[in-house]
């Protein structure tokens, strides 16, 4: 549905905005809910503006869905043909993802690895590089860096982090060195205070004190649960190549490396199915 709610609405949907705040529900949205409510934006990585639309009320009000029915025992997926294709460690995690994240097909599987593989040099880094150069920052993050300022920058990496993340993702400004400390992690580069904070909440870990964790002990995992709470719905749509872009835009926000992408998802998808 469309929603559009700010200073002046009235209504049921106002009332139910401020028992979520904690404020008195008079359905009356005025000053003192405006101020809740970009508050409560602020701190969960949305913009700032006082009004809530759809990406705020779908925030603040999830749907939820019923879980897939489980596969049957019959189809349950051959792991060992990964073999020589994957990493051994990586292999042992992925009864996990299978059963917390449900990862639970060949094609859900096939796309997942696809990603993974991609992302991460196929399994070698579990972190983000941001040594960057002058001439690549001014490339891969123009917005931030314009005129001649990519030069007091270039390859420092806590510097070039604490500016491109920071004041987003619940990550404090560029002083407080968050963008930096929540850069992105695992096999899919979690990335972001918030998306740090629910994944540690989803498997009772404290990321925030200790965000190396997450590449250290959780990549897989971390990986796991982001494409599992953001892309399953896109996966089952099928083996085609526009459902690879599809799947590759939820992981990275564009199409970056799609060939090698659609080349990882043959392979495993030949090797699952």
């Amino acid at each position: 549905m469309k929603m559009l709610l700010k200073k002046g609405s009235e209504g049921e949907n106002v009332k139910k905005i401020q028992e979520k705040l904690g404020l008195t529900k008079d359905g009356i949205f005025g000053s003192i809910t405006e101020h809740s409510v970009k508050k409560w934006q602020t701190q969960h990585g949305l913009t700032s503006d006082g009004i809530v639309g759809d990406n705020t009320w779908n925030k603040m009000f999830p749907v939820i869905v019923e879980a897939p029915t489980p596969i049957p025992s019959s189809n349950i997926l051959k792991l060992d043909k990964l073999k020589g294709y994957v990493p051994d460690d990586v292999i042992s995690q992925i009864p996990d993802t299978i059963t917390d994240f449900q990862i639970n097909t060949p094609l859900r599987m096939a796309h997942f690895l696809s990603q993974c593989a991609h992302e991460s040099g196929n399994f070698k880094l579990v972190e983000e590089n941001l040594n960057y150069s002058a001439e690549r920052l001014k490339e891969v993050f123009p917005r931030y860096f314009p005129g001649n300022l990519a030069e007091s920058y270039a390859k420092q990496p806590e510097k070039i982090g604490s500016r491109v993340y920071s004041s987003r993702m619940s990550n404090g400004d560029e002083s407080t060195k968050e963008g930096y400390k929540f850069r992105g992690r695992g096999y899919i580069q979690l990335t972001g205070k918030y998306n740090y904070l629910l994944f540690g909440n989803s498997i009772t870990e404290d990321f925030l004190s200790n965000p190396d964790l997450v590449a250290t002990k959780y990549p897989l995992l971390s990986a796991a649960w982001f494409f599992g709470k953001n892309c399953l719905t896109k996966c089952d749509k099928g083996a085609t190549r526009d459902v690879v872009v599809n799947v590759t835009k939820c992981v990275n926000g564009g199409t970056n490396g799609l060939d090698e992408r659609i080349k990882y998802f043959n392979q495993f998808y030949f090797l699952l199915k």
